[in-house]
């Protein structure tokens, strides 16, 4: 059984907004569009078959995606250098659903759902806010997050990757961003814009968030989805 974990990738998606020095928004989104069409390449072919070409422009931080080292750190290791034994991990669901726009996961929340600091050692961990059912929406860009605590009671376990439902893993008030800057420096990948998490609870499951092998990449759309086992 499969679950899929990704949101649809296409023409004008939302993505993040940056506030420049000037007070204007530079809009992260994708352009989805012919670069040939079946009319365009029939010729090429003397009518005998046609096919679409298809041109995707994007920033690589848009979408379902995976961050490497390298998206904070330039002499880490980038999207293509990241071994597929680090993308394809057993995974862990902590149940953070209820919380408001801005609100803080604290460490007791392991004690609170019965997890283990073992439960966790070598998991992909994922935070289920369910914010993705405001995925579309203003609401999206006004989430929770984790805490410093818990970002180090999950490095101190060695965790293999941290993933969540919302549009950031740090709150985008703090510009340190403390959890891509201690995940990442730990080769520890973060996943961003799941979905459909609510799925996984109460099943054993292995997530893959494989990208495709781009080099001098920073991050990269990825098809996530979850075997269940």
């Amino acid at each position: 059984m499969y679950i899929d974990l990704s949101h649809e990738f296409k023409n004008n998606m939302p993505g993040f907004k940056m506030t420049n020095e000037d007070g204007s928004i530079t809009q992260y989104s994708a352009k989805i569009y012919p670069f040939m069409t079946h009319q365009q390449t029939l010729p090429k072919f003397e009518g005998k078959a046609s096919f679409e070409i298809t041109q995707i422009e994007f920033q690589s931080s848009v979408g379902t995606y995976i961050d490497s080292p390298y998206h904070r750190y330039p002499k880490m290791k980038d999207i293509s250098q990241l071994p597929i034994s680090d993308l394809i991990n057993e995974g862990i669901i902590i149940d953070v659903r209820g919380m408001k726009s801005w609100d803080v996961v604290k460490k007791n929340i392991f004690d609170e759902r019965n997890i283990s600091s073992e439960d966790l050692k070598d998991k992909a961990v994922l935070f289920n806010f369910g914010w993705d059912q405001f995925w579309g929406t203003e609401a999206y860009f006004s989430y929770p997050f984790i805490s410093a605590e818990v970002i180090d009671f999950l490095i101190d376990w060695d965790v293999a990757m941290v993933g969540t439902d919302t549009i950031n893993i740090d709150s985008s008030r703090d510009f340190t961003r403390p959890a891509h800057s201690s995940f990442l420096k730990e080769e520890i990948c973060i996943v961003e814009n799941l979905c459909n998490l609510d799925q996984l609870y109460g099943k054993s499951f292995i997530i893959y968030a494989v990208p495709i092998k781009g080099v001098k990449v920073a991050a990269m759309p990825i098809r996530a989805f979850a075997e269940v086992i």
